[in-house]
């Protein structure tokens, strides 16, 4: 497996913020889309031996599996927390940041907050995740027509959302 620690080490950093991206968007909390990206790595890591090829879209829909499995396994806990969210709320964010781009970004994370779940999903993807349509409709389980008209749609619906004036 040493020689194998090196491609982890790749994909980690390569796909990581991306996957963290894409598991928070499926847990809503920062510590649990933390805890689903590692643990995805781990099981696609003794699911697969040296000679698999890793892919992103593998990585993606480890990640997806994972945060369902958490989904379920934590339901309670996630009722408690959700409680506690919406009594601070409901202030999360989707961006790290900065003083310069606070206001900015908090139009474009309400702006997102906006879309479906699945136009959400395919955003990140796309947009973060840098996936294909292709690998999109294997990592969510649908069509590559499907992937490409909710990009679309996610699209169109930000562009209503969004004016120059706003950004």
């Amino acid at each position: 497996m040493a020689d194998n620690s090196a491609s982890w080490k790749y994909y980690f950093d390569q796909w990581g913020p991306a996957l963290l991206l894409f598991a928070r968007q499926q847990t809503g909390y920062l510590a649990d889309a933390e805890d689903v990206v590692q643990d995805a790595f781990i099981k696609v890591w003794k699911k697969y031996d040296q000679k698999t090829p890793i892919t992103k879209s593998l990585l993606f829909t480890a990640v997806r599996t994972t945060a369902i499995d958490h989904a379920r396994s934590q339901g309670r806990r996630q009722k408690r927390e959700n409680r506690v969210y919406e009594e601070a709320g409901g202030n999360t964010t989707l961006f790290q940041r900065t003083l310069e781009t606070q206001e900015r970004n908090s139009i474009l994370e309400d702006a997102v907050w906006k879309l479906t779940k699945n136009q959400q999903e395919v955003l990140v993807l796309k947009i973060w995740g840098e996936l294909t349509f292709d690998e999109i409709g294997k990592s969510l389980d649908i069509s590559t027509n499907t992937a490409a008209s909710r990009y679309r749609y996610a699209l169109e619906h930000l562009k209503k959302q969004l004016t120059p004036s706003l950004i």
